[in-house]
Parts: C-alpha cells; structure tokens; sequence
C-alpha cells in the first residue's frame, strides 16, 4: 500500500562491505580514524543519549553529499546532509538476511549504537503494488526471519516487523486465503526476534491516516504483538506526529498498554491530500522532513521517534519516480529543503 522500501538494490552491497563499514566507524562513533567516511564526508553519530540508533556513514544520503561537495553544490550538499547525518532504517534484502543482519548489527556495536531494522519480507507482500515480492511460502519467509536472527546475535537491534502485513489483511489487499498463514508467520517471527537477548520488536500497526483502531487490534494480537515490544505506526506515511501519538494511544489501549514507535520520517508537512485519493501515498509532492530520530517523545506511550522509511528513496514509479527503493536525489532535495 505504501510501496515501501524493497531492500535488494542494497542487499549485495550490504553483505560484501560489512566488514568495511566495521572499519569506517571508530569506537567513539565517529566515521573513522581521520574523521572521513568512505563516501569522503564528516558523518558521524549523534549523541547517544536522546538518538542511540546507528547513522550509516556510507549511505546513499552520505554518497550524495560527497556528489555535491565535489560538484562544488555546496547548498545541495548541505541540504542531503540533513538525511545523511540522521539514523533511518535498514531494509533487509532477500538473499542474504543473515550476512547483512550481522554486517548492520557489528558496525552498529563498532559505534556503541543500536541498529534500526525493518524485515519486509512476508508473502504476498504489497499487495502486488510497487513493492511486489518477498518470500515464495511460509517455509521460506521462516528460514529468512531465521537468518536475521542468527545475524543479530547478541548484538543490539530494534525491528520493525512488516510494514503493512496486519493492515493489509483488514484492509481487504491480502486475500482471506492467506491469512491464517500469515497470522501463524507474523507469531513466529516476533517469538523467534523476541527471544534475542538485546533486540526489541515493534509489529507494524498502519497510521492514523486509516482510523480505524477498533478494526485492526484483534489482528494485531492475533499477530502477536503481546509477546512483542510493542508496534510502529506511520510506518512510510505522512501522517502529523500528534495524530500518530493520538492513534498509538488509541491502538495501545485496546492491547495491553503497548508501546509504539512514530515514523516521523516524511510527515513534517503531514498528509497529501490532493489528487488521485489511491495514490496519495507515493511520491507525494510537498512534504517535509519530520521531527529528528529521538527517544525523548512527547508522550511516554511512544518509545521513540524513527525514520522507518529511508527519506529521498522512491515509493514507486509513480509520479516521476524509479522503482520502488530507489535513491531518488531530486525528491530528496525537496524533502530536505521544504521550509527554506
């Protein structure tokens, strides 16, 4: 429905230089020894105490930056840097979960941070929109999310669990076929990531631009989210923070008190609200880089706020955009400079 990110443009990238960005973030969690990515730019951590999440050095943001910095586009430069110098999640792929589980988590430890990780990967996911895919089956998709937890390990993560995989089968998108199976996938997946000594789970709940808490909490607990840490809402939406906080709280109410994390990533202009109502929800023009990643919200029902979604990557060929996933500089420019 979001046409969210479909990692494999960075999977193979991912796994092989795993052991290089070990070597591009110092213990103090700067980029390195002389203070430079590999992408050539000063990204570095920030402070721990209110964003302990692990900033990617090296990303397509940072990459950016080094573009522009040597094109002389110092303003474009600075502009990227506000998405380069934030912690956004990782995407995993689909062929190697294990390999860039473990590649994310050991830098992350490398910067004394906590990777930020979104498994996206269910069947049938995506309802057949831009973001079509993930795993054949169910023995599949459980030998992937089995991946992923050899490659956390011990080492500090939080989840994000499939985006829209609850939303989808209340919302009608995913068949009635396919439920009870995936009901029994979603269990599985936050029993096997909860069992992990220092990773914390968040099942994905939908946004507040939906509305509709009294319809999608049985689904939730039916997922599992009692044995989770508890759920994400706004996960790549546009949706104003305070309508997030406001529909987490609703949606906590109903499940035992849960927590949620925000994906304030793209909604500091909130919602689209022009247009073709279907399509909404990708590429919108207009919006704005939301609230900063933080542990420090403004209700203690919401453990942080997150960039879920990586800012300046595509929903989906729609309005002029690449495939789903895709780093997309002219869209990031905009979402960085909107307010200027």
């Amino acid at each position: 429905m979001y046409g969210t990110r479909g990692a494999g443009a960075r999977a193979a990238a991912t796994a092989v230089g795993a052991a290089l960005l070990l070597a591009g973030c110092s213990s103090s969690g700067s980029a390195g020894g002389n203070g430079k990515s590999r992408a050539g730019t000063d990204i570095a951590q920030r402070p721990k105490g209110t964003d302990p999440y692990w900033v990617d050095p090296d990303g397509n943001a940072a990459r950016q930056v080094a573009a522009y910095r040597k094109a002389g586009k110092t303003a474009e430069a600075d502009r990227i840097s506000r998405i380069a110098e934030q912690p956004t999640g990782e995407w995993l792929g689909p062929e190697n979960p294990e390999a860039e589980a473990r590649g994310l988590t050991r830098a992350a430890r490398q910067a004394d941070r906590t990777a930020l990780l979104v498994l996206y990967d269910i069947p049938h996911r995506d309802c057949g929109q831009f973001s079509q895919g993930g795993a054949a089956d169910g023995d599949a998709y459980r030998a992937w999310i089995e991946g992923a937890a050899r490659g956390i390990g011990d080492r500090r993560a939080t989840v994000i669990l499939e985006p829209d995989a609850v939303l989808h089968m209340v919302d009608g998108c995913t068949p009635d076929a396919f439920h009870e199976e995936r009901y029994d996938l979603l269990r599985g997946a936050v029993a096997r990531l909860g069992a992990l000594p220092n990773t914390r789970v968040y099942l994905d709940a939908g946004n507040a631009g939906w509305q509709q808490p009294d319809q999608i909490f049985r689904p939730l607990q039916r997922a599992g989210v009692a044995q989770a840490d508890g759920f994400a809402v706004n996960v790549s939406n546009f949706s104003s923070t305070q309508d997030s906080i406001a529909y987490g709280k609703q949606l906590s109410a109903k499940v035992g008190g849960k927590h949620f994390v925000v994906d304030t990533s793209r909604n500091g202009n909130g919602p689209y609200t022009d247009g073709d109502p279907r399509e909404r929800w990708c590429n919108p023009p207009g919006r704005a880089l939301g609230e900063a990643p933080t542990t420090r919200t403004a209700d203690p029902l919401a453990d942080a706020y997150l960039w879920v979604k990586r800012p300046g990557e595509s929903d989906g060929t729609c309005k002029g955009g690449p495939k789903a996933g895709d780093w997309w500089p002219a869209y990031a420019l905009k979402l960085a400079g909107a307010g200027d």
